[in-house]
């Protein structure tokens, strides 16, 4: 079984026992969190498609960690006219440990 959720302007596939890192959640760790923008569920004999939601259905987790993704870095250059600027950036994460999928 497993369920296909939305947070923070993305999509995620939840399995139950599975470790998934999504957009920074402001919780710390330890707690749990529940996402109820439910797009599709697997029941294995079953699927369910919401428009655009399921309605009824969650999925509860619990906060493994918080972190930052590695270094990108951001460079930008213009030849001939002396500019250049260099720039880094760590997206911020959480990680979730799923717990379960209600229906």
């Amino acid at each position: 079984m497993y369920a296909i959720i939305e947070t923070g302007g993305k999509q995620y596939r939840a399995e139950q026992g599975k470790i998934i890192r999504v957009e920074k959640l402001p919780a710390e760790k330890g707690e749990s969190v529940t996402f109820d923008k439910i797009l599709m569920l697997n029941d294995n004999a079953v699927v369910k498609i919401g428009n655009p939601y399921l309605e009824g259905c969650n999925v509860e987790g619990k906060v493994v960690s918080q972190g930052k993704e590695k270094k990108i870095i951001v460079f930008k250059f213009k030849r001939k006219k002396n500019y250049s600027r260099k720039q880094g950036h760590r997206q911020p994460y959480t990680e979730v440990l799923i717990n379960s999928i209600s229906i």
